[in-house]
């Protein structure tokens, strides 16, 4: 099995690039909201650790956003709770698809939380500055502050750049992208 992770800054296209390649995706994002809806075990861990914000289950959006708004380490904490799980789910989703060709691993932590093995394959999803901006100002919790905060616990873009086996410029067109997979997956699967 080829384990591909996707990398690139917040909101430069990571889901939607992983989404295209027509392989089983691992979406962190989407397992972590699962989490907070189904998981009533994350829900009293985090009310331990923060009960200043955390009262109801299923946790809610807003209480996870104003934890972290309050205060930095706020989002550390949330980290250290939710990555345990986090790759539990990665595991249990590799082990489901042990005999796929390929899977995509859509995790915006992935090189910062050592999920990643050496042999794996990184994709680098370059976009615009600009770009990203405009979309993530259409998102709908959209945040300054609390996208100034999730960067700082990442690592920078050019070290993740470097780190890379393949960079696909993502100028938000389907044709595109497509195209940059195509080239990419040819690569890959002349290689191995």
């Amino acid at each position: 099995m080829i384990k591909i992770g996707i990398l690139g800054a917040i909101g430069s296209g990571k889901s939607y690039v992983a989404n295209n390649f027509g392989y089983p995706v691992f979406c962190a994002d989407k397992e972590v909201s699962k989490l907070y809806r189904k998981d009533k075990k994350i829900f009293n861990k985090l009310k331990k650790k923060l009960p200043k914000f955390f009262n109801t289950f299923p946790v809610k959006k807003e209480e996870v956003l104003n934890s972290i708004l309050a205060n930095e380490k706020n989002l550390k904490e949330i980290v250290k709770i939710i990555h345990k799980e986090i790759r539990k789910k990665m595991k249990s989703f590799l082990l489901k698809n042990k005999y796929k060709k390929i899977v995509i691993l859509d995790i915006p932590l992935l090189l910062e939380n050592k999920l990643n093995k050496s042999n794996d394959i990184l994709i680098f999803i370059n976009s615009k500055q600009s770009d990203i901006k405009d979309k993530l100002k259409k998102r709908k919790n959209f945040n300054k502050k609390l996208l100034y905060k999730f960067k700082k616990i990442q690592l920078p873009l050019d070290y993740k750049r470097k780190k890379s086996d393949y960079i696909i410029n993502n100028n938000f067109t389907k044709k595109s992208v497509t195209r940059e997979i195509k080239k990419i997956l040819k690569k890959i699967l002349y290689i191995q």
